[in-house]
């Protein structure tokens, strides 16, 4: 099997996402090799390859819907050369031939294609496509390994030369400051601005990285806690907003919140890509003594045993939070990432809130990348800076963590 012609770096197994749904666009260099081979030397109107997802499979055409939100029907013959690579895959060494009538709605595909006279309906010289049901299964795994391995709070300080970044977290035990190792083979990935989407975030570098910047990282935490050797690093200008919902528009889909530390109004979008929760009253009541330096007596964690994440059973004794040990204190994000999500609807006015938000563009609205709700107890255990370590940007539903929902 060939080897690619070019590469871009980890551009399937780089991130939670995009290792399930973005087709890597070296493949085309592949994918026009093997179109070549056998193909009888007729020139044909060059076009450029469709890479999208498959919206209809009717006789032997398909219908895709590219990243742009186009439309393009291709006719599948006896002599398209149809194949199957996994999730995750840099090349065509795992690639194998499929029979059309693998091909299904929700696939996604890169196309090589030949159109002749209609430039909307082309016919496809090769297809190559990665199913829907493995892209799942790797995403699944991929939001498993963020959920247990990741870490993220505030950037404090970024020192280029030592390729080390000290973040501020948040853990049940306490604020505490970690440095994250980012050594030549962590993957850098930044949020576009104004994007929520963790599939939008592009590949960045270390001196992208600025104090006050939001910080999800996955990898490998030192047995104390202090360090953390990071696979990947995803960073982004985020805006933290504390406050009292004075309105709530589900029609619309937007928050009216008194934000508490500017003492100003803020509408804020939510979108589909937007995760809401809610903490019940008990854990907020637990994680907010543990934020104030002890343990509320007669609760589980003040027995040495850890507050059980939401409709599940408490952990062992002190396995922490976070499930990083007693000690150690645990991610809060870990644990809020396994909370149910919440219906907008299910959010009034007069309900404190703390939220994650894009910084807002010109002529663009600000839209919340998480909205937690039943943190009343946790905003009169803390300061605005540690209200603000605890909620990380990470969009759970886009990269690494339980589906989001409304």
């Amino acid at each position: 099997m060939q080897k690619l012609g070019f590469e871009t770096r980890r551009a399937f197994a780089g991130s939670a996402v995009r290792a399930g749904i973005c087709l890597c666009l070296s493949l085309i260099g592949a994918a026009s090799t093997l179109g070549q081979a056998g193909t009888p030397a007729t020139p044909a109107v060059k076009t450029p390859p469709v890479m999208g997802t498959i919206k209809t499979v009717a006789g032997e055409s398909l219908t895709i819907t590219t990243d742009t939100a186009a439309e393009t029907k291709v006719t599948v013959t006896s002599a398209t050369k149809l194949l199957r690579v996994p999730p995750g895959s840099k090349d065509l060494s795992q690639a194998e031939a499929i029979p059309f009538s693998e091909f299904q709605q929700g696939d996604r595909v890169l196309v090589r294609l030949r159109c002749a006279g209609d430039p909307a309906v082309c016919e496809a010289v090769t297809v190559i496509a990665m199913k829907k049901n493995d892209i799942a299964e790797r995403q699944a795994h991929e939001r498993e390994e963020w959920q247990k391995h990741g870490i993220g709070g505030l950037v404090k300080s970024v020192d280029p030369a030592q390729g080390a970044i000290t973040i501020g977290t948040m853990t049940a035990a306490g604020k505490k400051d970690v440095t994250v190792e980012a050594g030549k083979s962590t993957l850098m990935r930044r949020y576009a601005p104004g994007s929520v989407k963790f599939d939008d975030a592009r590949i960045s570098s270390l001196a992208e990285v600025s104090p006050g910047d939001q910080l999800r990282a996955r990898g490998v935490r030192s047995a104390d806690g202090a360090s953390f050797a990071a696979d990947e690093v995803v960073t982004g200008a985020f805006r933290n907003i504390a406050g009292i919902i004075l309105a709530v528009d589900p029609d619309a889909g937007t928050i009216t919140v008194s934000d508490l530390a500017t003492k100003k109004s803020e509408v804020v979008k939510v979108s589909s890509d937007s995760q809401l929760r809610k903490l019940p009253l008990q854990i907020a009541q637990m994680i907010a003594a543990r934020l104030k330096g002890g343990a509320e007596p007669g609760s589980p964690t003040a027995a040495g045993q850890a507050a059980p994440p939401a409709g599940g059973a408490p952990r062992a004794p002190g396995s922490g939070v976070g499930g990083q040990g007693r000690n150690g204190g645990g991610d809060l994000q870990q644990l809020l990432g396994r909370l149910t999500a919440a219906p907008l609807g299910d959010f009034q006015k007069g309900e404190a809130v703390m939220i994650v938000a894009t910084g807002g563009l010109k002529d663009a609205p600000v839209t919340a990348i998480t909205v937690l709700g039943g943190v009343e107890p946790l905003l009169q255990a803390t300061t605005q800076e540690q209200a603000s370590s605890i909620l990380t940007p990470w969009s759970l539903s886009n990269g690494g963590g339980d589906a989001a929902g409304q």
